[in-house]
């Protein structure tokens, strides 16, 4: 009796996590994008990090390791990288001629990431809390567009990249 309650039990579980789960399976040749995750100093860390690039790609397919696992044709620049991959890892890419956009190729570490400096300063402006102003500065960053463009406090970004200054 128990253990038919804990096969229902986990029959019930099961069914619940599959509803959630999507069967990715894909083919030799087939193109995918690979996720990667950027390196980020302590002020890059929090919101900003939902502007950056989450994929490369597209990347062929070249062969399948076991079930979940994928080997891809990586480029000379991730030659350090093991090109096998999880699933979890990997999004189909759908070519769409209307899709094509332009942009400049990531220069990824070992592994997987990428780091981020200031380009430039877009705007300036002091903010007045409590009798004081704090000055702020918006920053364009590296792989980004001035639309994207953060405010990050002036004192901190001159500390970090006294490069940034040395014309102004």
């Amino acid at each position: 009796m128990i253990q038919e309650r804990l096969r229902t039990a986990q029959s019930k579980q099961k069914s619940y996590a599959d509803n959630r789960r999507r069967e990715l399976k894909f083919q030799v040749g087939d193109y995918v994008f690979l996720r990667v995750s950027p390196t980020k100093g302590i002020m890059r860390f929090k919101v900003h990090g939902k502007l950056s690039p989450k994929y490369i790609g597209p990347l062929e397919i070249l062969d399948r390791i076991g079930e979940v696992a994928y080997g891809l044709a990586l480029s000379p620049a991730l030659s350090g990288v093991h090109n096998v991959f999880h699933v979890s890892m990997l999004r189909k890419y759908i070519p769409d001629p209307s899709h094509v956009v332009s942009y400049e190729p990531l220069h990824l570490q070992k592994d997987l990431t990428y780091e981020e400096y200031p380009v430039r300063i877009v705007d300036k402006k002091d903010q007045v809390l409590r009798h004081r102003n704090i000055p702020y500065m918006k920053i364009q960053w590296s792989n980004h567009s001035e639309r994207e463009a953060t405010w990050e406090l002036k004192t901190e970004m001159t500390v970090k990249y006294p490069q940034l200054f040395e014309n102004s």
